[in-house]
């Protein structure tokens, strides 16, 4: 069983306010999320231990942006995203 079998996937843009941590300028950024929803009915190909899986999985989100670029014109380096989850459940 993958995981596609259990979740319906759709990319989805969250806006969060970040820093530069060379030119200390703050802006908000789009970051893209994968966000995962269960299926309401589950698939009929799955055996005992499959359906029990499904039955425990719930919704979440994954980041899929580690890396974001500074919105600063003169700056415009790239920086990895701080102290921000990368999986969220819903």
């Amino acid at each position: 069983m993958q995981e596609r079998d259990i979740f319906d996937e759709r990319q989805e843009l969250k806006r969060a306010s970040f820093s530069c941590p060379f030119c200390r300028e703050r802006n908000d950024y789009d970051v893209r999320w994968m966000k995962r929803i269960k299926k309401k009915n589950f698939p009929r190909h799955l055996n005992q231990q499959d359906r029990a899986r499904f039955d425990k999985s719930r919704d979440y989100m994954v980041r899929m942006d580690d890396v974001l670029m500074c919105k600063n014109m003169r700056c415009r380096k790239r920086f990895e995203i701080p102290s921000s989850q990368s999986v969220v459940f819903i």
